[in-house]
């Protein structure tokens, strides 16, 4: 509730871009900006986890700026694994390093192993 809502001196909350009542704007959410893969570094890594389970740690990617669920399909489509997003990181199962550097190499972001 606003706090002159409803009396005399209520102006109602307008968008910022389209001058519209922010009921009727059509503009939906301003998009964050991409930051192109050349000036990005990944770090890669194979990780040791509980039962003797290996997994492929890709770090050093922001979540602003980045589509990491998209990349995240990228990777698993190519490495036929699974895989998740903790903290920022990427998780493909099972020891991928080279073809996920591969990858990221093409996409165009530098890698370090």
């Amino acid at each position: 509730m606003r706090l002159f809502e409803g009396t005399a001196w209520d102006v109602p909350p307008k968008c910022d871009r389209c001058s519209e009542l922010v009921a009727d704007c059509q503009c939906g959410p301003e998009p964050t900006p991409r930051i192109p893969p050349e000036k990005q570094t990944a770090n890669i890594s194979v990780e040791k986890r509980k039962k003797g389970k290996t997994v492929t740690v890709i770090k050093g990617l922001p979540a602003e700026g980045n589509d990491l669920p998209e990349l995240l399909t990228q990777l698993k489509s190519t490495c036929g694994a699974g895989g998740a997003i903790k903290d920022e990181c990427l998780e493909i199962q099972g020891k991928h390093l080279d073809r996920v550097a591969k990858l990221l190499k093409e996409i165009g972001f530098k890698v370090k192993k």
